[in-house]
């Protein structure tokens, strides 16, 4: 394996990268700054980003050194069913634009602690606004800077520390120039980024067909397939090792879609990007967003399964290894170290620009979401647009000490990043969805149900991570409900687990409101039409591009 240093022209070319990129950011920041300087157009950019930029900022956002190295690895251990994750993702950006998206513009919302402001109330609203912030510092930002920190240093060869510093501190200069900035600049970061990876994805393919006497990357895809064939499923079967990770058809028709609905549909890390523009340009943002996400598995799955081809006839023996184990989040950097000198800068570059963009952007909604449903609401309420400016600004480098502080405490690494982020997030999506899908379209839904589907969820979720070592789960092994871990001991999988919490809350959340005495006092539904889900002919078009895609790919790798 070639040494983990870069060579004189991969530097060059991530100087390229980095000159670009800041050189585009400033030009954005002095050609827009005249233009408007409220809160709405620093933390929104109000109107300011195009469809293109918008799509490619989404994109930016959601791939970070947990799709790279964790998909990757996933590649490697489970194969092409990871992929679930990107594709029906693809899906939920098609639902989100046609049903989520419309809501939001037609109601002026800025952010999710307004919409549960102005849908329940303002107790709901803070709540939730201090759990977002929390789950967004301890556990999103610090895992993208940490597992960023870490991919950068093994292929730079850079110390660590360094390496997350001078992340950090990239980030916070992108940010630091407002969405518009953060907006335009990711579409540099997503070419890089698309760029970088396929050229990764190439040498994997290239690498697994000479190793076998042959060239081409269509041959060495075509040696993937027939090599580890049982890599190349859609749909595990319970018998499958993987099946606890991804259970069989709940990843079409189970809680996949509370995963991804809950990602893409309530989360103002991703809704932020939209949330500034007319519909028109946002579906179309959105809509281009999710072509660009079909794309993703052969940037950051193929490459592990490659590795795993590989692996299984005798190479990277000793590169897989780590503390006397195979590692399976090591096949992306093992590949990337085997790369050309100049080739390597760009796939470092994609990297890089993979993890400074997500940092950028959930930066920008930690410093959304504490100046203008706390800041404003309750510190300061006769705060100027000026002091909101600036308040953001200073939210975003407090807020990125204190991921630099907090992200080597948290043994990311140990459970693998991907997998880290899924579980945290996944004790709380099923009771926020729920809380969200019936404010949306139950006028009914009180303040105390949404409440409960908060509090309620979380803690049946918790009860059900921890249900096997209190009692026997064999018994539901029939119906398919649960599946034996790596220990032997059966278990509920994740997504299973986030399906029944889900069911739990919208049951509990009808009955509560039902039961409220406050029902009609507090039927303030959001102002909701049918015309407002009427699409454009060129994005139903789109959408039944993207469906045709899904289908035949499900059809093909079942």
């Amino acid at each position: 394996m070639k040494n983990n240093l870069l060579d004189t022209k991969d530097y060059i070319v991530f100087a390229i990268y980095f000159v670009i990129v800041a050189a585009y950011g400033l030009y954005i920041y002095n050609k827009k700054k005249s233009e408007s300087t409220g809160s709405k157009d620093y933390f929104l950019a109000e109107g300011s980003l195009t469809w293109w930029a918008i799509g490619a900022s989404l994109i930016a956002s959601n791939i970070s050194a947990e799709q790279f190295i964790g998909m990757s690895g996933s590649g490697f251990k489970m194969g092409l069913a990871i992929a679930t994750y990107e594709w029906m993702g693809a899906l939920t950006l098609v639902v989100v634009a046609v049903f989520f998206i419309p809501v939001y513009l037609k109601n002026k919302i800025a952010t999710m602690p307004q919409f549960l402001h102005q849908r329940y109330n303002g107790t709901v609203a803070m709540i939730m606004a201090v759990f977002w912030l929390l789950l967004y510092v301890v556990v999103n930002l610090t895992s993208i800077l940490y597992l960023g920190a870490l991919a950068v240093s093994s292929i730079s060869g850079f110390d660590l520390s360094f390496c997350m510093y001078a992340i950090a501190g990239f980030a916070i200069i992108i940010t630091l120039g407002g969405m518009k900035v953060i907006g335009y600049t990711d579409v540099i970061q997503v070419f890089f980024l698309i760029l970088g990876g396929l050229a990764t994805t190439y040498l994997a393919l290239n690498l697994v067909s000479t190793h076998y006497g042959t060239t081409g990357i269509f041959e060495g895809y075509s040696l993937m397939t027939s090599k580890a064939s049982e890599h190349f499923h859609m749909i595990l079967k319970p018998d499958n090792e993987n099946y606890i990770d991804l259970p069989g058809l709940s990843v079409l028709v189970g809680g996949m879609w509370i995963v991804n609905l809950n990602y893409w549909g309530c989360n103002q890390y991703i809704t932020q990007r939209a949330l500034g523009a007319n519909l028109e340009t946002a579906r179309g943002g959105i809509l281009f967003a999710a072509f660009l996400k079909l794309l993703m598995p052969i940037i950051v799955v193929l490459p592990g399964i490659a590795a795993y081809v590989l692996y299984k006839d005798g190479a990277f023996q000793a590169e897989m290894l780590q503390d006397g184990s195979v590692n399976p989040d090591r096949a992306y950097p093992v590949l990337l170290n085997l790369l050309p000198a100049g080739l390597k800068g760009l796939s470092f570059a994609a990297l890089t620009a993979a993890v400074v963009a997500s940092l950028a952007g959930k930066a920008n909604s930690i410093a959304t979401i504490f100046t203008l449903d706390i800041y404003k609401k309750v510190l300061k309420t006769d705060a100027t647009e000026k002091n909101l400016v600036t308040t953001g600004k200073i939210s975003i480098i407090v807020a990125m000490i204190l991921g630099v502080l907090i992200a080597p405490h948290l043994g990311i690494d140990k459970k693998g990043g991907f997998q880290y982020i899924q579980e945290y997030t996944g004790f709380v999506s099923p009771g926020i969805f729920a809380m969200f899908i019936l404010g949306f379209f139950w006028k009914r839904t009180t303040s105390s149900a949404a409440l409960f589907a908060t509090i309620g969820g979380f803690g049946l979720s918790i009860l059900l991570k921890f249900l096997p070592k209190l009692t026997d789960l064999s018994w539901l092994s029939g119906m398919g409900f649960s599946v034996k871990n790596a220990t032997g001991v059966y278990e509920i999988p994740f997504l299973d687990r986030m399906g029944f919490v889900f069911v739990f809350c919208i049951l509990g959340m009808v009955i509560i409101s039902l039961a409220s005495n406050k029902v009609k006092a507090e039927a303030k539904g959001l102002a909701i039409d049918a015309k407002m889900f009427k699409t454009s002919t060129s994005f139903a078009v789109g959408a039944l591009i993207i469906i045709g895609l899904l289908v035949a790919l499900y059809s093909v790798y079942w």
